[in-house]
């Protein structure tokens, strides 16, 4: 019996335009069997979104429900981590369900994919942006050449290539862009994207954390060593490939399954892979609400991400309070890491770690 998709789903929410749109009619041609419910707005949606009683279906949720609508705000932000900048999003929410994702703490519960129909317009906004930018004047930690833009900030572009040709068109826009590169995180094997041809236009970022720790909280996505698998196939398929250790979680086993990662990873990359391949990492931010949240549909994950014993509050830049790491014991736990990673991969350049 074959598995369902991670998307397959039974109702789907549109605005009206989306349905006008060939991009918007080419997705609902490929579900008729679901319901089509007409809303005003995408973010707009009360039974979905800000509804306490939907975390009974969190996982259903994510599974059966689609919805389409159109970017309006082409608006791009400075980043200076992942990227230099944050590109319109081609899409919003995810079908999988990370338990430490910060989108349901923000936006509100499961927060299924929502697909905006008109990539192209993002294309073209980006194509604005690069051509206004020029050359990139110096080298700086995102990239010594070139502008890299953030292309999935609030999603997972892998699992919206499932969807929609937007992800494929984001890729080819970025061959023609000779200053940009796109970029985007996931923790989804898609193989399909091996056929975009990138021409080392768009970088791939595969998050990887311990798998033990990942079968708690990576919930709906694909196994560390599939995503490890991976790596040299995009490599060879002309994608520049980046790994994100995230979120790094604290725990008293910690030590020994973050060196058997690394190993497993030195041992699995082609020579082409290491050549090309840098670090981000990310330790581990969580929240009072979130935690709340998550009590309601995956208590089990809270073990390992809400440890009032090691971690304290901090406002971040955005005014949310957070819980992160204590003070001065996150600096010492990220320099540990840093080691066992250098002792086990000393050719790799880490971009970024906090």
């Amino acid at each position: 019996m074959a598995l369902r998709p991670l998307i397959d789903p039974t109702r789907i929410y549109l605005e009206p335009a989306a349905r006008a749109h060939p991009r918007g009619q080419a997705i609902l041609a490929r579900f008729p069997q679901a319901e089509q419910v007409e809303v005003e707005s995408y973010a707009r949606i009360p039974e979905l979104f800000n509804d306490p009683s939907s975390v009974d279906g969190w996982l259903s949720i994510k599974r059966d429900v689609l919805v389409l609508g159109l970017k309006k705000s082409m608006t791009l932000r400075p980043n200076g981590r992942s990227a230099d900048f944050i590109a319109p999003s081609s899409s919003n929410g995810c079908a999988m369900a990370c338990s430490y994702c910060y989108v349901p703490r923000r936006k509100g519960y499961a927060n299924p994919v929502t697909i905006f129909v008109n990539g192209e317009d993002v294309v073209a906004a980006l194509r604005r942006h690069a051509g206004r930018l020029g050359p990139k004047p110096q080298p700086n930690s995102v990239d010594p050449v070139d502008w890299v833009y953030d292309l999935g900030e609030n999603g997972d572009l892998s699992v919206d290539a499932t969807l929609s040709d937007n992800v494929h068109l984001l890729v080819e826009a970025f061959r023609g862009m000779p200053n940009a590169k796109g970029s985007f995180a996931t923790k989804h094997v898609n193989r399909d994207l091996l056929s975009y041809d990138p021409q080392g236009r768009t970088r791939i970022r595969f998050s990887l954390m311990p798998q033990a720790m990942a079968r708690s909280v990576d919930i709906r996505t694909s196994p560390i060593a599939e995503r490890i698998a991976a790596i040299n196939d995009f490599v060879a398929a002309g994608y520049e490939v980046h790994v994100n250790f995230s979120p790094v979680i604290v725990h008293e086993q910690w030590e020994g399954e973050w060196k058997a990662l690394f190993g497993e990873l030195d041992a699995a990359l082609s020579p082409a892979a290491k050549r090309q391949l840098k670090f981000e990492i990310i330790m581990l931010t969580h929240n009072a609400g979130l935690h709340e949240i998550n009590l309601g549909w995956h208590p089990k994950g809270e073990d390992a991400l809400w440890r009032p014993d090691l971690q304290e509050e901090k406002v971040s830049e955005s005014g949310m309070v957070n819980l992160r790491y204590r003070h001065g014991w996150k600096g010492q736990w990220l320099a540990r890491l840093r080691t066992w990673l250098n002792e086990a991969m000393p050719y790799c350049e880490v971009r970024y770690a906090f």
